[in-house]
């Protein structure tokens, strides 16, 4: 399932008329060199553009004859929907009901049908694979080698841009992100870490790391939404196993802090979990196990996406917890 480097570097032809090569910009923490992947630049606003691409134009004509669907909270949705917008076949999006209203709002302006359902159900049909209820082509939203070699063209960028890496923060929702740019990182710069970023109060990953298997939790809610699953799908475990550095975990107080310190200093706006991997790496700069012996590690946070809702924007910046 993992992608090899040539399907990645396949999938950076494929996507280009729909994805942007984003900037990677550096920002001084404290001293040190953090590097900022910036995919809230994409069209979308979103990195899951990469692999929505990625898995559509590598998919037979005739397979999208009756439509694509897929099931999102939000940023897969777009750009699923900008794909099949741009490919000119019906989309229908599978969201959560207590799916962000900004990212819904950008799903119907995009065209797609929106189709809301339970939690539970949303999860199903991501375990399944597909819903009762739609005959299209499904777009997995994370675990698909096609959509994994889609997030991995940011690898591509990221060496080619800074290739003394040692470290790439990303957050982990379902896997694909992290395990997809690992996949390429580790023939095109082996001793660099990708190091998989989760919200403490919704940790699967981090669950899992402590009992040896993959694991179901009951996530808390909170404003971090497009990294707050149930489980970690079992492929997505063997594949986390064999490509990750081991998670680590940041409070929802330390992302709404790291967000104002984003927009605030650096004039980014980040959605959560595009600012989890920023708070992550102030939280791990002077630990002794970030890259032992190496003074100035350099660490590039994927800012994964900036779909947040105006009103929890507001609200972290007024200091608030929404």
């Amino acid at each position: 399932m993992v992608p090899t480097l040539q399907q990645v570097r396949e999938a950076r032809t494929r996507i280009a008329p729909f994805a942007i090569r984003t900037p990677l910009v550096r920002i001084d923490v404290e001293g040190h060199d953090v590097w900022l992947k910036l995919e809230n630049l994409q069209p979308i606003g979103a990195f899951k553009i990469r692999g929505a691409a990625s898995a559509m134009t590598a998919a037979p004509r005739d397979a999208l004859a009756r439509g694509v669907y897929t099931a999102s909270a939000g940023n897969m949705a777009q750009g699923v929907a900008y794909c099949a917008r741009a490919m000119g076949v019906p989309c229908t999006v599978i969201v959560p009901d207590r799916a962000a209203a900004a990212k819904v709002d950008a799903i119907e302006r995009l065209g797609a049908s929106v189709m809301k359902v339970s939690f539970d159900e949303w999860w199903q049909t991501m375990v399944d694979r597909c819903h009762p209820s739609q005959t299209g082509f499904f777009v997995h939203p994370f675990e698909d080698s096609l959509v994994m070699a889609g997030n991995g063209t940011i690898a591509l960028e990221i060496s080619e841009d800074l290739p003394g890496v040692d470290y790439v923060f990303a957050p982990w929702g379902g896997g694909g992100l992290s395990c997809g740019i690992a996949a390429a990182l580790r023939e095109l710069r082996p001793d660099a870490r990708v190091v998989p970023i989760e919200v403490d109060v919704a940790a699967p990953l981090t669950a899992s790391y402590a009992a040896g298997r993959a694991t179901e939790i009951v996530p808390s809610p909170n404003f971090v939404d497009g990294m707050s699953g149930k489980s970690v799908f079992p492929r997505m475990w063997e594949a986390a196993n064999a490509l990750l550095d081991r998670p680590r975990a940041v409070s929802v107080a330390q992302i709404a802090d790291a967000l104002r310190y984003l927009v605030s200093r650096a004039h980014i706006v980040p959605e959560g979990a595009g600012a989890a991997p920023f708070a992550a790496a102030r939280s791990a700069l002077g630990d002794s196990r970030v890259a032992p012996g190496v003074s100035t590690p350099k660490i590039v946070c994927v800012v994964s996406g900036g779909n947040i809702d105006h009103a929890r924007l507001v609200s972290i910046l007024r200091g608030e917890l929404p």
